[in-house]
């Protein structure tokens, strides 16, 4: 079976345990990058019923935002269902911009909260489709598999690979929890572009502007030199990092934690790996 057809294959599988466990169609999460055009496309192949769904982290790109939108445009004229999540933090609706100075210490490597509030949240209690893949990095390849099943605590999660008795087990599984399927996980990066040029898969303009992933704007898992790139194309972004870290020095002094950041510009300096971190900033805790 070639990784087209295993991929249609496990769809299959998950649309019918949505709709039999869930009573709900299959969610296909769309981040607007290549991976999930591509399982959009895959899902249309494999013709079982589905909905699209994209969490607004507002740092994504203006053509990231755009392409979706045209996307969602294209599948509605199908009859698919399309939706936005607007992420929330302790009840409120948040944005990066606000969620920064309530965490009171920059999104980092290690402590990536932009990432479970502002692009994990959405699909609660449902199954969906997300372009993961193991190609991507070793941390993937140790902690994604081809079938998960979130449980109240991260170190309860269940992953499952490709064979009848842990699809069985997960199939079986009486716990009401998010569910994912990660279709593509097995495909590698020349995978993903050969099936978007033999399927003609419409593009996030900023593939050929010189990105090679779209995702928020600043992230740090990127390198510096890419972060360097995207806040050159981007200085609004910076700008609103910067006033981002300002109200969050703000909060840290009301709370009385301490730190040698005097400003948002320094903050973003060293946050930028270009600033040595200053004796304390390496103990700051998440609150």
């Amino acid at each position: 079976m070639d990784k087209e057809q295993k991929a249609i294959e496990r769809l299959k599988i998950a649309s019918n345990m949505s709709l039999q466990y869930y009573e709900q169609p299959l969610i296909v999460t769309t981040s607007g990058g290549k991976d999930s055009d591509v399982c959009i496309q895959l899902a249309l192949n494999a013709g079982i019923p589905f909905e699209v769904q994209h969490n607004l982290t507002t740092a994504d790109a203006p053509e990231t935002v755009y392409h979706v939108r045209n996307t969602f445009k294209i599948l509605e004229n199908k009859g698919i269902k399309c939706s936005f999540n607007y992420p929330t933090y302790k009840g409120k609706r948040v944005t990066m911009w606000t969620l920064i100075p309530q965490k009171l210490l920059p999104p980092t490597r290690l402590m990536r909260y932009c990432c479970s509030i502002l692009k994990e949240q959405g699909g609660k209690n449902r199954m969906i489709t997300t372009g993961v893949r193991w190609d991507e990095s070793v941390r993937r390849k140790n902690t994604r598999a081809t079938y998960e099943l979130f449980a109240n605590k991260i170190e309860n999660k269940i992953l499952l690979n490709d064979n009848d008795d842990t699809r069985r087990l997960f199939e079986n599984c009486q716990l009401k929890a998010k569910r994912i399927v990660n279709p593509i996980i097995d495909w590698t990066n020349r995978d993903i572009w050969d099936y978007i040029n033999s399927e003609n898969i419409p593009m996030n303009p900023l593939y050929s502007c010189g990105f090679d992933r779209v995702g928020c704007i600043g992230c740090p898992l990127a390198n510096t030199k890419f972060r360097d790139f995207e806040f050159k194309k981007y200085p609004k972004f910076k700008q609103n990092y910067i006033r981002a870290f300002d109200r969050m020095l703000e909060q840290r002094k009301i709370k009385g934690k301490e730190t040698q950041w005097k400003t948002g510009e320094d903050v973003f300096e060293t946050w930028m790996q270009r600033k040595d971190v200053m004796e304390g900033q390496i103990k700051i805790q998440e609150v």
